[in-house]
């Protein structure tokens, strides 16, 4: 059965998934596309080649018009709630972008407008869809080198050439732990297989910045497992630039893991026992990964009715670890996160 979805939110990250992700995916049909802003909606029109009749400026007006399974929400941030608890509250299922939610209660909010309408709600964490993570996650997991006690992540990128406070990705909230970092606490839930308990962080603009929000910070986060995590981050580095999903040295009790993926560099896992060489570990060939991953994740968790791993229930983590982290760097002072 074809998943027909409507997609909310037609920027240029939202054309980019009607264009390259949800278009090449034989398992779905767009049947409407919304975007609040006439402007934006038009000029989606026009680039997309999208029938008149199937667009609208809001959600509420698409579902009344159009048979749909589905809603994949693309719009930016404060558009994510309404139309999550839109498609929910009308009986659809529903994949989001990250973050799901501004606060904590809610996104809370949907995940409790998804249980009780028993339909999947699902975020769409896209670093996890390549072999590397999977790769790892399984030596750790077999505890091939034994325990993990430390990890040391790099993420670099020189973002920086646009002027200051122009558009877009400089003025937007925490452009460093709320837009990219997430991916790399995901990663770390995922890859670990423990929760985060407590987090440092200190963030920064350097005077080079052209961005209005810190684009720099380091972490330090303790898990559940005893492993501590040292992370670094910037979008104006000027040291050679790291793949998407970052430098990944991971300190276990035999000796060590080394790997990177989703970007410009080659991915690869290698594995150095300690007092032995380094050996490269084969990566499977993954047909869909990144977004396409995560669509594909998503039809066949409503076609098999199972809750999928990046459930709003399981990113609920994810989310906490992130605002957390944004606490700790605002307050200078340890944050502590519980189960609940």
């Amino acid at each position: 059965m074809v998943l027909r979805i409507v997609q909310v939110g037609l920027g240029g990250w939202g054309k980019n998934w009607a264009s390259h992700v949800v278009s090449q995916n034989k398992d779905v049909e767009a049947v409407a596309w919304v975007d609040v802003h006439e402007e934006t909606l038009l000029g989606a029109q026009k680039s997309l080649d999208l029938p008149a009749e199937r667009c609208f400026s809001s959600l509420k007006c698409a579902l009344e018009e159009v048979e749909a399974d589905a809603v994949l929400v693309t719009a930016s941030l404060p558009g994510h709630v309404p139309s999550a608890l839109e498609a929910l509250n009308a009986g659809k299922h529903v994949l989001m972008e990250k973050p799901f939610a501004p606060t904590i209660g809610e996104a809370r909010q949907i995940i409790e407008a998804a249980t009780q309408h028993n339909r999947i709600m699902m975020i769409s964490q896209n670093y996890r869809f390549y072999p590397a993570p999977r790769v790892v996650a399984d030596l750790i997991r077999k505890q091939e080198l034994g325990p993990v006690y430390a990890v040391n992540i790099d993420f670099r990128r020189y973002d920086n050439v646009a002027p200051k406070g122009s558009y877009g990705h400089y003025i937007i909230w925490e452009p460093l732990l709320a837009d990219m970092s997430i991916h790399h606490f995901d990663l770390m839930r995922m890859v670990l297989g423990q929760e985060p308990q407590e987090v440092t962080c200190k963030t920064w603009n350097p005077p080079l910045s052209n961005y209005t929000e810190p684009p720099t910070g380091t972490a330090t986060i303790t898990f559940d497992g005893g492993t501590v995590v040292s992370y670094r981050g910037s979008w104006v580095s000027t040291a050679p630039q790291t793949n998407w999903a970052g430098e990944w040295h991971m300190e276990c009790e035999q000796g060590e893991i080394i790997w990177t993926s989703r970007g410009e560099l080659p991915e690869y896992v290698q594995v150095r026992p300690r007092g032995k060489r380094v050996r490269s570990i084969k990566l499977p060939d993954y047909p869909l990964t990144d977004r396409s991953g995560s669509l594909n994740a998503f039809v066949q968790a409503v076609q098999s009715g199972q809750e999928p791993e990046t459930s709003g229930r399981d990113n609920l983590k994810t989310l906490a670890l992130m605002y957390a982290t944004i606490e700790a760097a605002g307050s200078n002072r340890p944050v502590k996160l519980t189960a609940e």
